[in-house]
């Protein structure tokens, strides 16, 4: 069993800074790319960034320049440094990490944390 926990949402005026981070834990053999999406109500899932194994980034052309993700292999953990927010940027924000476990290799998902960015 692998789960996926999430911390570091919250309320922040425009302009601010969030980091959000994801712990993975449990019976994992590797991790392989890990990301973050995020949903809008109204609006469906998309991808926010993503990070492979080797440390390979991409990011939606949305947020390029603003955020930053990066990760603690050792930890099994995701970051995402959210700078210069926008109101747009108001999601909720879900983890997902494609990993090995056991015999398996399969996407995990997170719970979610809310950004909520002010004007």
């Amino acid at each position: 069993q692998v789960q996926l926990v999430e911390s570091g949402g919250g309320l922040v005026q425009a302009g601010g800074s969030l980091r959000l981070a994801c712990a993975a834990s449990g019976s994992i053999i590797s991790i392989n790319a890990m990301g973050w999406y995020r949903r809008a109500p109204g609006k469906q899932r998309e991808l926010v960034a993503v990070i492979t194994s080797g440390g390979s980034t991409n990011y939606a052309d949305s947020v390029q320049g603003r955020f930053t993700i990066s990760r603690d292999n050792a930890k099994n953990t995701v970051y995402m440094q959210m700078n210069s927010l926008k109101p747009e940027d108001t999601a909720g924000y879900y983890c997902n990490a494609d990993v090995t476990a056991g015999w398996a290799r399969r996407d995990y998902w997170g719970q979610g944390t809310q950004v909520t960015v002010s004007s």
